[in-house]
């Protein structure tokens, strides 16, 4: 016998007068006529070619045969019960769950420290990993569940991701406190003619961060230069730098490293922050909870 050929609600027939013993019990358990339950054997018997039940005076005995099915059938079934029960409602205080989310050096900086530190009230043994955009296949790791979430701009955003605006923020202009640049205001002359730190590693969303300086007249070939933004708090707190960054960064560094931020001249369009998930996880109630999370504690 296939398998494919078999109808296998008639295995639910089976298991039910293997457990009672009697056509009416089971077809009472299994809310169907009589006729319907002895068809449904009858059609078993068929593709089986064994009786599977003999009527006795105690009742409807298995057959040898029958009683090699019971085992494997009862577990077969249910798994299959199991594969369509509701999942259980997540929660957070219990849950050890470890959550992934893929975002740059400045989001890591703005996002991780709250992010953290409310997990720590609200789900003490959730774990939060991040990996850096650029460094991964952004679409297949999300695809396969081992990112849950991507933060950021992504211009290109493949269909199978759901996104939700987190906040836009404009570029600004940081400098240590008393720099010269903190007297009067901030033009593209007196910007230009002051010594710059700038980002190399540019990917997207900041990559317009260095032509828009060099439009400005800004000389790059005398700029000093770093690959990431992590670095750039702290030159800044100890020379007469400049440098052009998101306007969270300049906030979240302004007090630590005492600096000051004004905003920029530059021709540079806001920048814009989402959240994306995969739609085969858009159901995931571990995923809503973190989503949810992120917008009470950073949408606009």
């Amino acid at each position: 016998m296939e398998l494919r050929d078999l109808d296998l609600n008639l295995l639910l027939v089976f298991r039910e007068i293997f457990r009672e013993r009697q056509i009416s019990a089971a077809a009472r358990r299994l809310r169907l006529t009589q006729s319907a339950v002895s068809n449904a054997l009858a059609r078993l018997r068929l593709s089986t070619g064994d009786d599977l039940f003999v009527r006795t005076a105690e009742g409807m005995q298995p057959t040898p045969f029958a009683e090699n099915m019971a085992e494997p059938v009862a577990a077969a079934l249910a798994q299959l019960e199991q594969a369509f029960r509701p999942p259980q409602a997540f929660q957070p205080g219990a849950t050890c769950r470890r959550f992934t989310l893929a975002m740059t050096d400045v989001g890591e900086m703005y996002f991780m420290p709250r992010l953290v530190a409310r997990c720590a009230a609200l789900a003490p043994q959730v774990e939060i990993a991040t990996v850096r955009l650029g460094t991964v296949d952004l679409r297949a790791e999300m695809e396969a569940g081992r990112i849950d979430l991507a933060l950021g701009a992504f211009e290109d955003a493949p269909g199978a991701w759901f996104q939700r605006r987190l906040f836009r923020q404009p570029y600004v202009s940081v400098f240590r406190a008393g720099h010269a640049l903190a007297e009067g205001q901030l033009t593209r002359e007196r910007l230009a003619a002051a010594r710059h730190l700038v980002v190399t590693a540019m990917d997207s969303p900041y990559n317009g961060i260095n032509a828009a300086l060099a439009a400005a007249g800004v000389d790059l070939e005398r700029a000093f230069s770093v690959p990431h933004f992590a670095a750039v708090p702290y030159i800044l707190g100890s020379t007469d730098l400049v440098a052009t960054v998101p306007q969270k960064l300049a906030e979240g560094a302004a007090a630590p490293f005492r600096l000051r931020y004004a905003d920029t001249p530059l021709a540079l369009p806001p920048l814009q922050t989402n959240m994306f998930w995969h739609r085969r996880y858009h159901q995931d109630e571990g995923g809503r909870w973190l989503r949810q999370l992120l917008v009470e504690l950073f949408a606009e």
